[in-house]
């Protein structure tokens, strides 16, 4: 952890002296100028860390308003070190002053952070999918699943969103609600009002979960016997039944304990399989092991782009619906957002999804 941590303050520090080099040094600011705007990149340099880990001790009232500027932070300099490096180019081969191309691109950089702002604002919105799976008993045909994922209830995103989203999901009378992991992202002594309103989410046949990595960083002992109270089935390596209609089972996260073989014993061949599985690379292991369709999150879509582009070096799906062999899965963008309060090419969704039985 010490040298991953010493690797990302190199790299935010390289990073936010190639952005003063491009913006302060080469645009030649005159010295009230350029003290200022290397004074904001000094401040702008540790956002990260210094959200991440620097506000871990400190109350959630306190923490928020810090903690949404530091983030916000960081998701300018994303874009700053974006457009100095886009700038940079155009300098080398249109002739653009360093000083224009100095304004262009911070002016461009803080639209975009605007943008990503006002996206993030208007909250998630319900993305409707369909999938075919052979298996499925004409029963089955049209059977609804909510899934939520990546919801991030923590330092910024608190009772008033959760409200907001069981709402959302409320009126879409799914028939499942699932939620594949990264529910929380805090203390549950802090959090505890804040996820509340889980406990009103309603489907005929339930609402299951199953762990992220992020319930791992947080006690998840304690999160997961507190969200059984809510109502919450959390499916840990284990499966079940669901109206005859399908096996639906569930595995704890690929970074902890993740079994997928133990997840599908006994499951009836005859019955759609379908997985929860907050990684989408567990798809490898769901194949092999006869999984008909896998439900996902953790890469957020990447959020901010061009971060979705990293994501896919990691990931065999970044978002939306794929085929893998006989599997399919579908990758959500997430319910809410980590870090950053922005989201730039990509969007926050709750996913409605239809299962149906293929056209002959």
């Amino acid at each position: 952890m010490r040298r991953r941590l010493l690797f990302a303050i190199a790299i935010l520090s390289f990073a936010h002296l190639y952005i003063w080099w491009r913006f302060v040094h080469a645009a030649h600011l005159p010295l009230p100028w350029h003290l200022i705007a290397s004074a904001a990149i000094v401040v702008l340099a540790p956002s990260l860390p210094a959200a991440t880990f620097g506000l871990r001790g400190v109350p959630r009232a306190k923490a928020r308003p810090l903690a949404i500027a530091a983030y916000t932070g960081f998701g300018f300099s994303v874009y700053l070190l974006l457009a100095a490096a886009v700038t940079h180019v155009l300098c080398a081969i249109s002739g653009l002053s360093p000083s224009a191309a100095a304004i262009g691109g911070v002016a461009a950089a803080a639209l975009t952070v605007i943008y990503g702002l006002v996206h993030v604002a208007r909250g998630p919105f319900v993305k409707r999918v369909r999938i075919p799976l052979a298996k499925l008993p004409a029963a089955g045909d049209g059977y609804t699943i909510v899934q939520l994922t990546d919801v991030h209830i923590g330092r910024v995103l608190g009772e008033r969103f959760a409200a907001g989203v069981v709402a959302k999901v409320n009126e879409l009378e799914p028939d499942l609600i699932v939620i594949t992991g990264d529910l929380i992202d805090g203390r549950l002594e802090e959090l505890r009002p804040h996820v509340e309103p889980l406990r009103r989410l309603r489907a005929r046949d339930g609402v299951y979960a199953v762990t992220g990595n992020h319930e791992y960083y947080w006690n998840a002992g304690a999160w997961l016997e507190h969200l059984r109270s809510l109502g919450l089935r959390i499916l840990r390596n284990e499966h079940v039944r669901i109206a005859d209609s399908l096996e639906l089972a569930g595995v704890d996260d690929s970074s902890a304990t993740e079994d997928v073989p133990r997840a599908v014993t006994g499951c009836d061949p005859a019955l759609p399989l379908v997985l929860l599985a907050h990684h989408p690379r567990t798809v490898a292991r769901a194949a092999a092991a006869g999984v008909d369709l896998q439900l996902s999150g953790h890469t957020h879509g990447g959020q901010l782009l061009p971060l979705g582009w990293l994501s896919r070096l990691f990931d065999p799906r970044v978002a939306g619906l794929g085929r893998f062999g006989a599997t399919w899965l579908y990758v959500s963008e997430g319910t809410g957002f980590w870090g950053p309060p922005m989201r730039v090419g990509t969007s926050s969704e709750i996913t409605h999804l239809t299962l149906v039985r293929p056209s002959p």
